[in-house]
């Protein structure tokens, strides 16, 4: 188990509090005083192995402890086996179970490990996440000031076509973003050759008909939907494939052209909405061109307007809220050109921008971001 400390931090004294961390990439930890310890990471908690693997590393991390545990945090979702087990150890303990927002935890990392007290704007953008009204978050614009937060803003949500499979077939996501688009009957012509005429016509009909098509705010899949359109990905061997692939052709793009003199579209809608739709409808006409310069100059497309979109849209909720501060959360930001460039546009505009250093920005070190939140609500009530 790894025992790290928490930088620049003045909290001196604590009550230790545990949190079981997500079910993707999951990592559990202590968070006691200004130090951390962690267990090792466990993987995916859809393999019994690694759930048994967490159920050992807990028990690790209370033998841990340094004084009685205090609460024991856990992510909204009420099936995850990490929640299962944050309960049964809480209610074993005596204890209170916690219960944190996803995209809550990811701002809360940056938090714990700035140690900031002030408000800041939290843009966490990741693939999902259980938001408060059971819809699947991904893409949120949050003001976080302590345990207090509020969802100030979200990517426009699209339809998940047969639900979770959606995620693990990009060609899904640019079908439902054709279907928003008005153009539902050009989903069975467009993507027959790749995924067979059955399952096109019946993607088209279950978008037309609203069947078994959640909606879904977040941003991995509109990275998927990208790809898809783009043609560069059909179906996904493993979490984030489409995305990196969509991301590396941007890049080779950008290396041999440069930057695309015009950038795509966006809409920021009163309401808080970010809309890409439009982006996308670009992405559809260059794909028409069946030109692998014209697929590449998309991906760039993509990502670029995707930064300035990112850009005017923190940089407005900041000017709003006095908040002088962003905080990047959620696996998205493990994209390079992304990252690199929404920090420097922020920057631009006279923002500090803070992304996670010490764990990573994905949900392998969201259980810290649950532990703070964890605290600060009990630090609140006294």
């Amino acid at each position: 188990m790894l025992l790290q400390p928490l930088p620049a931090q003045t909290r001196t004294a604590s009550p230790p509090v545990l949190a079981c961390g997500a079910w993707l990439k999951n990592a559990a930890c202590l968070l006691q005083g200004d130090t951390v310890r962690w267990t090792p990471l466990h993987g995916d908690l859809g393999d019994p192995e690694n759930c048994i693997a967490l159920e050992n590393s807990v028990e690790s991390l209370l033998a841990h402890a340094d004084g009685a545990i205090a609460a024991v945090a856990h992510d909204l979702h009420p099936d995850f086996f990490s929640t299962r087990l944050a309960l049964r150890v809480a209610d074993q303990l005596g204890v209170p179970a916690i219960g944190v927002q996803h995209h809550h935890a990811h701002i809360g990392v940056l938090m714990a490990e700035y140690d900031l007290k002030e408000p800041v704007i939290g843009l966490a953008l990741d693939g999902v996440g259980l938001g408060t009204d059971g819809a699947a978050w991904g893409g949120e614009l949050l003001l976080v000031e302590g345990a207090a937060w509020r969802r100030l803003g979200h990517l426009r949500t699209l339809a998940l076509p047969g639900g979770d499979v959606a995620a693990r077939e990009p060609w899904r996501m640019a079908a439902a973003a054709l279907h928003a688009l008005g153009r539902s009957d050009e989903v069975t012509p467009r993507f027959s050759v790749g995924v067979g005429p059955m399952a096109a016509q019946t993607v088209q009909a279950m978008l037309q008909r609203g069947l078994n098509c959640p909606p879904t705010s977040g941003a991995g899949r509109w990275f998927d939907a990208a790809a898809g359109t783009l043609g560069i990905s059909v179906k996904q061997n493993f979490e984030a494939e489409a995305a990196i692939a969509l991301e590396k052709m941007a890049a080779d793009y950008l290396a041999a052209c440069g930057e695309p003199e015009q950038w795509g579209e966006y809409v920021l809608h009163p309401d808080g909405t970010l809309d890409l739709l439009p982006l996308i409808a670009t992405l559809f006409a260059l794909a028409d061109k069946g030109d692998p310069l014209a697929i590449g100059r998309g991906a760039a497309l993509f990502h670029l307007t995707l930064v300035k979109a990112l850009a005017d849209w923190a940089g407005q909720a900041a000017r709003f809220h006095r908040s002088k501060i962003i905080a990047l959360g959620g696996g998205c930001f493990l994209n390079g050109i992304v990252t690199e460039r929404l920090i420097m546009a922020l920057k631009r505009r006279g923002l500090r921008v803070l992304l996670p250093q010490a764990v990573s920005c994905g949900d392998s070190g969201l259980a810290l971001g649950q532990a703070w939140v964890a605290r600060q609500q009990l630090e609140a009530k006294g």
